[in-house]
């Protein structure tokens, strides 16, 4: 109960990330279409007195998109979030938030100035009171409201174009679960129609990028409710796994007694109530999941079908995945084939990067072999093993980073499903982040994976790594500049010796001279480049 009462104090002083800002839920703020908050450091709107940020348009990206969605100007999250706001909080230097409240990831300090790097752990690695401190944080950000965010009950059209709001309290833990559903959720066409075609987090470009600030935002959200600065996310290394070891009562919750698909009463996992699982009910009243409980978690893994998911990821399928070169492919969809995306998301075979729908492999294999929360995709999340899953996802993706060490531009800039692009911003964060911001080492972004640990970075590497990363952007032209500058030289030596050797040819009447014959004979002449 002390922790709880902890936590909830926190919340009240700290700021988070996620969805719609408190203070911008307001007809004032949608009808002006500014989101600015003011901080409460000095006051003023986006901290520009203290030179945190200031308040600015929104650029939006005007690359083309794919034709997965042929439609325009029917979805709330269509140009992300132009619908609801254009003009928010653009954060100076490290500084980062809704109102430019926060440090970047990777930062803190006062002025966040100060770096700093956090390692996520094997939850089975875990001593038992880190692992039974884990299990308290997610009971706690279930029972905390979010002092700081609430999430949206109607779409633009249903609040009057902004003049009649339509947003309501939520929990810490649900608030992830609701972004995790508004970003994947069908486009409401009017009557009964939908589009389904249509996941501004999956089946595309942007699935890992989009993961990864989620988990981040999560992570730090969990460090601020419970004042643990030092608080990572476990991951479960679910390569070659019998059965899912994380669905006992001493992690994630056992099987319950007489009912398969229930969770055992003595996790008190088993009284949670899930939200945004009922897609269909949703489209069919064109409304959105407004978070009330709909009934507690399911799950039954390993009673799945067997057709389409046999058995759980192997490590020669992670490797095999690993040594695709291309991220991104062809259509740049769930119809990919050599695409790393698409073979570790799982619509491609994890033997032959050949797309395959029909069959589930690595990411999309451990949501299906859970059979129940976890199997459908806008409320997987409601299941918290979702969270360990997800942070193993991310450990594959960051391996695949460090081993092929792409450029920004390797991340598709056009022509990606809506939403997808390079310099789209990701539905639903506020603030705004771009999918390429996250398309780089996690080391970068202050973390990093146990298993993947390398030797500190001494002093002088650490100075050296924000221009080494200026030089990594600019590395085409470098190239470019020395190969011209080489041809120079090369040139202008040409002409020099040419020049000598017409001279060595004149009369030697006309020349000095400088030694004699037969030493000139004897004289060997190099050059250095």
């Amino acid at each position: 109960m002390s922790l709880f009462a902890m936590g909830f104090l926190l919340v009240i002083l700290q700021p988070s990330t996620g969805q719609f800002p408190r203070a911008c839920a307001n007809s004032q703020s949608l009808l002006r279409k500014e989101c600015c908050p003011p901080w409460d450091g000095d006051g003023s709107p986006c901290g520009e007195l203290s030179s945190r940020g200031s308040c600015q348009n929104i650029l939006l990206s005007q690359a083309p998109l794919g034709p997965q969605f042929p439609f325009s100007g029917v979805d709330d999250r269509e140009d992300w979030p132009s619908v609801f706001y254009n003009r928010t909080c653009k954060c100076e230097g490290n500084f980062m938030g809704f109102n430019c409240g926060e440090c970047k990831f990777g930062f803190s300090g006062l002025n966040c100035t100060e770096r700093r790097l956090r390692t996520r752990r094997n939850i089975f690695q875990l001593t038992t009171s880190e692992k039974d401190k884990f299990l308290a944080y997610l009971n706690l950000a279930k029972n905390t409201l979010s002092q700081d965010y609430v999430i949206a009950t109607g779409t633009y059209t249903q609040m009057n174009n902004g003049s009649n709001p339509m947003f309501r309290n939520i929990n810490v833990y649900d608030l992830f679960v609701w972004m995790h559903y508004y970003a994947s959720r069908d486009t409401l066409l009017g009557g009964s129609n939908v589009w389904q075609d249509i996941d501004f987090a999956h089946e595309a470009p942007g699935f890992l990028p989009w993961h990864r600030v989620f988990l981040l935002i999560w992570e730090r959200e969990m460090q601020k409710i419970t004042g643990d600065e030092n608080f990572t996310i476990p991951y479960w290394d679910w390569r070659d796994a019998e059965d899912c070891v994380v669905c006992t009562d001493e992690y994630m919750g056992g099987r319950h007694p007489t009912n398969p698909n229930l969770l055992s009463p003595a996790s008190f996992f088993s009284s949670w109530q899930v939200i945004c699982t009922r897609s269909e009910e949703y489209n069919s009243q064109q409304a959105l999941c407004n978070a009330t409980g709909e009934g507690p978690i399911l799950r039954n893994p390993g009673n799945n079908d067997k057709s389409r998911t046999p058995r759980l990821p192997s490590s020669a399928e992670v490797e095999f995945c690993l040594s695709l070169t291309q991220y991104e492919s062809g259509s740049m969809d769930k119809m990919a084939n050599y695409s790393f995306r698409n073979t570790l998301e799982g619509f491609a075979d994890p033997r032959t990067a050949i797309s395959n729908i029909s069959q589930s492999g690595l990411h999309n294999a451990l949501h299906i072999y859970m059979n129940g929360s976890m199997s459908q995709v806008q409320g997987s999340a409601n299941d918290p093993i979702f969270v360990l899953h997800h942070a193993f996802v991310d450990s594959i993706f960051e391996r695949w980073l460090r081993r092929h060490r792409p450029m920004l531009e390797v991340y598709p800039a056009a022509n990606a499903p809506i939403g997808h692009n390079r310099e789209n911003y990701m539905v639903p964060f506020i603030p705004l982040y771009r999918n390429g911001e996250f398309f780089k080492p996690s080391r970068e972004l202050g973390y990093d994976y146990a298993y993947l640990q390398e030797p500190a970075l001494d002093s002088f590497q650490e100075f050296l790594i924000p221009y080494l990363e200026q030089a990594r952007q600019i590395w085409a032209w470098l190239v470019g500049a020395a190969v011209i500058g080489g041809i120079i030289t090369a040139v202008l030596t040409g002409l020099i010796l040419a020049c000598r050797k017409k001279r060595r040819g004149t009369s030697s009447e006309i020349q000095p001279l400088l030694i004699e014959s037969e030493d000139y004979n004897n004289i060997s002449y190099q050059s250095n480049f």
